[in-house]
Protein backbone atom coordinates (compact mmCIF):
# COMPACT_ATOMS: atom_id res chain seq x y z
CA UNK A 1 0.00 0.00 0.00
CA UNK A 2 1.02 3.57 -0.72
CA UNK A 3 1.69 4.45 2.98
CA UNK A 4 4.55 1.99 3.64
CA UNK A 5 6.08 2.86 0.62
CA UNK A 6 7.75 5.89 -1.08
CA UNK A 7 4.46 7.62 -2.46
CA UNK A 8 4.52 8.74 -6.16
CA UNK A 9 2.38 11.79 -6.97
CA UNK A 10 0.30 11.93 -9.83
CA UNK A 11 -2.34 15.13 -10.96
CA UNK A 12 -4.43 12.85 -13.80
CA UNK A 13 -8.01 12.23 -13.36
CA UNK A 14 -10.27 9.24 -14.13
CA UNK A 15 -11.26 10.52 -17.32
CA UNK A 16 -10.19 13.78 -18.77
CA UNK A 17 -7.64 16.19 -18.57
CA UNK A 18 -9.05 19.83 -19.04
CA UNK A 19 -10.14 22.11 -16.44
CA UNK A 20 -13.30 22.04 -17.96
CA UNK A 21 -13.25 18.04 -17.43
CA UNK A 22 -12.30 18.21 -13.68
CA UNK A 23 -15.42 20.78 -13.32
CA UNK A 24 -17.66 18.48 -14.44
CA UNK A 25 -16.49 15.47 -13.03
CA UNK A 26 -16.44 17.08 -9.64
CA UNK A 27 -20.11 18.53 -10.36
CA UNK A 28 -20.93 14.51 -10.90
CA UNK A 29 -19.48 13.34 -8.15
CA UNK A 30 -20.94 15.78 -5.73
CA UNK A 31 -24.44 14.63 -7.62
CA UNK A 32 -23.96 11.21 -7.10
CA UNK A 33 -22.20 10.21 -4.20
CA UNK A 34 -24.06 8.76 -1.30
CA UNK A 35 -21.58 11.31 1.11
CA UNK A 36 -19.43 14.01 1.23
CA UNK A 37 -16.20 13.92 3.59
CA UNK A 38 -14.84 17.73 3.84
CA UNK A 39 -11.61 18.11 4.67
CA UNK A 40 -10.18 21.72 4.70
CA UNK A 41 -7.11 23.29 5.17
CA UNK A 42 -5.29 26.44 5.66
CA UNK A 43 -5.54 26.93 1.53
CA UNK A 44 -9.41 26.94 1.78
CA UNK A 45 -9.83 29.99 4.12
CA UNK A 46 -6.38 31.17 2.18
CA UNK A 47 -9.57 31.72 -0.81
CA UNK A 48 -11.92 33.14 1.19
CA UNK A 49 -9.69 36.06 1.53
CA UNK A 50 -8.71 35.89 4.92
CA UNK A 51 -4.68 35.51 4.07
CA UNK A 52 -2.53 36.23 7.15
CA UNK A 53 -0.05 38.58 5.58
CA UNK A 54 -0.01 41.29 2.90
CA UNK A 55 -2.72 44.08 3.09
CA UNK A 56 -4.92 42.57 5.46
CA UNK A 57 -2.53 42.30 8.03
CA UNK A 58 -1.32 45.80 7.18
CA UNK A 59 -5.12 47.07 7.28
CA UNK A 60 -5.29 45.60 10.98
CA UNK A 61 -1.72 44.88 12.94
CA UNK A 62 -0.13 48.11 11.40
CA UNK A 63 1.03 49.24 14.71
CA UNK A 64 2.48 46.17 15.87
CA UNK A 65 4.60 45.87 12.52
CA UNK A 66 5.86 49.35 13.43
CA UNK A 67 6.58 48.78 17.06
CA UNK A 68 7.76 45.09 17.32
CA UNK A 69 8.40 44.17 13.28
CA UNK A 70 5.76 41.38 12.97
CA UNK A 71 5.13 40.60 9.43
CA UNK A 72 2.36 38.38 9.32
CA UNK A 73 -0.19 37.40 12.00
CA UNK A 74 1.16 33.96 11.77
CA UNK A 75 4.62 34.94 13.38
CA UNK A 76 2.72 37.79 15.31
CA UNK A 77 0.76 34.51 18.00
CA UNK A 78 4.93 33.41 18.12
CA UNK A 79 6.15 36.93 19.55
CA UNK A 80 7.52 37.40 22.85
CA UNK A 81 5.47 39.97 24.21
CA UNK A 82 6.98 41.69 27.75
CA UNK A 83 3.54 42.10 29.16
CA UNK A 84 0.35 40.23 29.62
CA UNK A 85 -1.29 43.60 28.27
CA UNK A 86 0.51 43.82 25.15
CA UNK A 87 0.30 39.46 24.47
CA UNK A 88 -3.67 40.06 24.67
CA UNK A 89 -3.58 43.58 22.68
CA UNK A 90 -2.33 41.20 20.43
CA UNK A 91 -4.42 37.93 20.69
CA UNK A 92 -8.04 40.23 21.35
CA UNK A 93 -7.50 41.74 17.78
CA UNK A 94 -5.84 38.35 16.03
CA UNK A 95 -9.26 36.62 17.47
CA UNK A 96 -11.08 39.42 16.50
CA UNK A 97 -10.07 39.84 12.41
CA UNK A 98 -10.48 36.18 12.25
CA UNK A 99 -13.07 34.81 14.06
CA UNK A 100 -15.76 37.50 14.70
CA UNK A 101 -15.64 39.89 11.59
CA UNK A 102 -17.49 39.54 8.92
CA UNK A 103 -15.73 40.13 5.69
CA UNK A 104 -16.52 37.02 3.58
CA UNK A 105 -16.50 36.74 -0.08
CA UNK A 106 -18.78 33.99 -0.65
CA UNK A 107 -16.21 30.96 -1.05
CA UNK A 108 -17.50 28.97 1.89
CA UNK A 109 -20.95 30.13 1.24
CA UNK A 110 -21.01 28.85 -2.04
CA UNK A 111 -19.22 25.20 -0.48
CA UNK A 112 -22.42 24.87 1.46
CA UNK A 113 -24.31 25.41 -1.75
CA UNK A 114 -22.67 22.92 -3.06
CA UNK A 115 -23.31 20.20 -0.32
CA UNK A 116 -26.96 21.58 1.26
CA UNK A 117 -29.26 18.47 1.23
CA UNK A 118 -26.22 16.15 1.03
CA UNK A 119 -25.00 13.47 3.51
CA UNK A 120 -21.43 15.64 4.56
CA UNK A 121 -19.36 15.86 7.42
CA UNK A 122 -16.26 18.38 7.48
CA UNK A 123 -13.00 17.95 8.76
CA UNK A 124 -11.06 21.17 9.88
CA UNK A 125 -7.70 22.05 10.64
CA UNK A 126 -9.18 25.45 10.39
CA UNK A 127 -9.80 27.32 13.79
CA UNK A 128 -11.49 30.58 12.24
CA UNK A 129 -14.90 29.55 13.08
CA UNK A 130 -16.04 30.13 9.11
CA UNK A 131 -17.71 27.09 8.36
CA UNK A 132 -20.29 27.84 11.45
CA UNK A 133 -20.15 31.11 10.32
CA UNK A 134 -21.36 30.00 6.12
CA UNK A 135 -24.41 28.29 7.95
CA UNK A 136 -22.88 24.92 7.94
CA UNK A 137 -24.42 22.27 10.73
CA UNK A 138 -22.06 22.78 13.94
CA UNK A 139 -23.37 18.90 14.01
CA UNK A 140 -21.39 17.56 11.17
CA UNK A 141 -18.14 19.64 11.87
CA UNK A 142 -14.90 18.66 13.78
CA UNK A 143 -12.18 21.73 14.31
CA UNK A 144 -9.29 19.01 15.78
CA UNK A 145 -6.82 22.06 16.30
CA UNK A 146 -8.96 24.26 18.04
CA UNK A 147 -10.78 27.89 17.44
CA UNK A 148 -9.85 31.32 17.92
CA UNK A 149 -13.29 31.52 19.97
CA UNK A 150 -12.02 29.77 23.05
CA UNK A 151 -9.84 29.88 25.93
CA UNK A 152 -8.03 27.09 28.06
CA UNK A 153 -6.08 27.14 31.22
CA UNK A 154 -2.38 27.97 30.38
CA UNK A 155 -1.35 25.05 32.62
CA UNK A 156 -3.80 23.36 31.80
CA UNK A 157 -5.01 23.01 35.67
CA UNK A 158 -8.73 21.16 34.06
CA UNK A 159 -10.03 20.18 30.51
CA UNK A 160 -12.54 22.85 30.35
CA UNK A 161 -12.71 25.98 27.22
CA UNK A 162 -14.70 28.79 27.65
CA UNK A 163 -16.01 31.33 25.43
CA UNK A 164 -14.45 34.83 24.60
CA UNK A 165 -16.06 36.83 22.76
CA UNK A 166 -17.96 39.14 25.23
CA UNK A 167 -13.96 39.65 26.58
CA UNK A 168 -12.54 40.05 23.89
CA UNK A 169 -15.03 42.88 22.44
CA UNK A 170 -14.21 44.54 25.63
CA UNK A 171 -10.20 44.41 25.39
CA UNK A 172 -10.72 45.94 21.66
CA UNK A 173 -12.53 48.99 22.82
CA UNK A 174 -10.19 49.20 25.85
CA UNK A 175 -7.43 49.29 22.91
CA UNK A 176 -9.48 52.33 20.78
CA UNK A 177 -9.20 49.69 17.89
CA UNK A 178 -13.29 48.81 18.46
CA UNK A 179 -15.61 52.05 19.14
CA UNK A 180 -19.77 51.36 19.61
CA UNK A 181 -21.70 53.48 17.56
CA UNK A 182 -25.74 53.07 17.38
CA UNK A 183 -25.50 49.23 19.12
CA UNK A 184 -22.78 48.06 16.18
CA UNK A 185 -18.65 48.24 16.55
CA UNK A 186 -16.87 49.89 14.23
CA UNK A 187 -13.19 49.95 13.88
CA UNK A 188 -11.43 53.05 14.60
CA UNK A 189 -8.90 55.06 12.68
CA UNK A 190 -5.00 53.76 13.57
CA UNK A 191 -4.64 57.74 14.95
CA UNK A 192 -6.19 56.07 17.90
CA UNK A 193 -5.09 52.34 18.34
CA UNK A 194 -2.97 51.31 21.52
CA UNK A 195 -1.09 48.15 21.82
CA UNK A 196 -2.41 47.37 25.37
CA UNK A 197 -5.27 46.60 26.86
CA UNK A 198 -6.41 47.05 30.75
CA UNK A 199 -4.64 45.25 33.34
CA UNK A 200 -8.27 43.87 34.59
CA UNK A 201 -9.28 42.39 31.48
CA UNK A 202 -6.75 39.78 30.97
CA UNK A 203 -8.33 36.73 30.95
CA UNK A 204 -7.40 34.11 34.01
CA UNK A 205 -8.45 30.57 35.12
CA UNK A 206 -11.52 30.47 37.11
CA UNK A 207 -10.27 27.49 39.26
CA UNK A 208 -6.23 28.15 39.57
CA UNK A 209 -6.44 31.87 38.29
CA UNK A 210 -3.18 31.09 35.85
CA UNK A 211 -3.37 33.13 32.89
CA UNK A 212 -5.28 31.59 30.03
CA UNK A 213 -4.07 31.01 26.83
CA UNK A 214 -5.16 30.36 23.33
CA UNK A 215 -7.98 27.13 22.90
CA UNK A 216 -4.68 26.25 19.86
CA UNK A 217 -2.64 22.89 19.36
CA UNK A 218 0.84 23.95 19.36
CA UNK A 219 1.99 21.57 22.34
CA UNK A 220 0.93 19.22 24.79
CA UNK A 221 -1.13 21.61 26.69
CA UNK A 222 -3.61 21.74 24.13
CA UNK A 223 -7.84 20.85 26.19
CA UNK A 224 -9.82 18.81 24.56
CA UNK A 225 -13.11 19.01 25.91
CA UNK A 226 -16.05 17.74 26.07
CA UNK A 227 -17.22 18.96 23.15
CA UNK A 228 -14.11 18.08 20.78
CA UNK A 229 -14.26 14.23 21.92
CA UNK A 230 -18.15 14.59 21.04
CA UNK A 231 -16.81 15.95 17.62
CA UNK A 232 -15.06 13.26 17.47
CA UNK A 233 -17.27 10.52 18.10
CA UNK A 234 -19.22 11.73 14.99
CA UNK A 235 -16.89 12.26 12.50
CA UNK A 236 -15.37 8.67 13.24
CA UNK A 237 -19.00 7.29 13.65
CA UNK A 238 -19.96 9.17 9.87
CA UNK A 239 -17.08 6.78 8.18
CA UNK A 240 -18.37 3.69 9.89
CA UNK A 241 -21.93 4.43 8.74
CA UNK A 242 -20.37 5.27 4.98
CA UNK A 243 -17.88 2.71 4.77
CA UNK A 244 -17.98 0.80 1.09
CA UNK A 245 -20.31 3.38 -0.20
CA UNK A 246 -20.41 5.90 -2.88
CA UNK A 247 -18.32 8.11 -0.83
CA UNK A 248 -16.63 11.54 -1.94
CA UNK A 249 -13.39 12.90 -0.18
CA UNK A 250 -13.42 16.23 -0.94
CA UNK A 251 -9.86 17.70 0.19
CA UNK A 252 -9.41 21.47 0.42
CA UNK A 253 -6.49 23.62 0.47
CA UNK A 254 -4.31 20.66 2.63
CA UNK A 255 -1.00 21.22 2.59
CA UNK A 256 2.03 18.95 3.84
CA UNK A 257 2.22 20.78 7.31
CA UNK A 258 -0.23 18.20 9.06
CA UNK A 259 -0.84 15.49 6.54
CA UNK A 260 -1.46 13.11 8.71
CA UNK A 261 -4.89 14.54 9.88
CA UNK A 262 -6.70 14.51 6.85
CA UNK A 263 -4.46 13.92 3.39
CA UNK A 264 -2.88 10.92 4.38
CA UNK A 265 -6.57 9.34 6.18
CA UNK A 266 -8.21 10.59 2.96
CA UNK A 267 -5.54 8.41 0.55
CA UNK A 268 -6.33 5.45 2.96
CA UNK A 269 -10.04 5.71 2.93
CA UNK A 270 -10.30 5.98 -0.75
CA UNK A 271 -7.70 2.99 -1.60
CA UNK A 272 -9.60 0.69 1.07
CA UNK A 273 -13.44 1.39 -0.78
CA UNK A 274 -13.38 0.74 -4.16
CA UNK A 275 -16.45 2.74 -4.24
CA UNK A 276 -14.95 6.13 -2.88
CA UNK A 277 -13.53 9.58 -5.04
CA UNK A 278 -10.67 11.30 -4.04
CA UNK A 279 -10.76 14.92 -4.92
CA UNK A 280 -8.12 17.45 -4.16
CA UNK A 281 -8.51 20.82 -4.76
CA UNK A 282 -5.13 23.27 -3.62
CA UNK A 283 -3.62 25.56 -5.99
CA UNK A 284 -0.31 24.77 -6.53
CA UNK A 285 -0.38 21.18 -4.95
CA UNK A 286 -2.97 19.27 -6.34
CA UNK A 287 -2.04 15.48 -6.31
CA UNK A 288 -2.90 11.90 -5.59
CA UNK A 289 -0.50 8.93 -5.42
CA UNK A 290 -0.87 6.30 -8.18
CA UNK A 291 -2.47 3.37 -6.40
CA UNK A 292 -5.57 5.97 -6.44
CA UNK A 293 -5.17 7.97 -9.06
CA UNK A 294 -8.00 6.24 -11.11
CA UNK A 295 -10.29 7.93 -8.90
CA UNK A 296 -8.97 10.92 -8.41
CA UNK A 297 -9.98 14.59 -9.38
CA UNK A 298 -7.28 16.88 -8.79
CA UNK A 299 -7.67 20.24 -9.59
CA UNK A 300 -4.69 23.19 -9.39
CA UNK A 301 -6.52 26.73 -9.01
CA UNK A 302 -7.67 28.70 -7.20
CA UNK A 303 -10.92 27.28 -5.12
CA UNK A 304 -13.11 30.07 -4.91
CA UNK A 305 -13.18 30.45 -8.83
CA UNK A 306 -13.38 26.59 -8.53
CA UNK A 307 -16.06 26.82 -6.35
CA UNK A 308 -17.45 29.70 -8.78
CA UNK A 309 -17.61 27.33 -11.69
CA UNK A 310 -19.38 24.58 -9.85
CA UNK A 311 -22.47 26.57 -8.42
CA UNK A 312 -23.08 28.46 -11.87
Amino acid sequence: MFLKKKTYKSTKNYSGNTYLDKIEQLKNEIKTADAIVIGAGAGLSTAAGHSYSGERFEKYFSDFKENYGIQDMYSGGFYPFSSLEEYWGWWARHIYVNRYLNDSNGTYENLLDLVKGKDYFVLTTNVDHQFQKAGFDKKRIFYTQGDYGLWQCSKPCHNENYDNEQTVYKMLLSQGFLKEVNGKYVITDSSEWKIEIDSELIPRCPKCKSPMTMNLRCDDTFVQDEGWYAANHCYSDFIRRHENLHVLFLELGIGMNTPVIIKYPFWKMTYANKNAVYACLNYGEAYAPREIESRSICIDADIKKVFEELVK
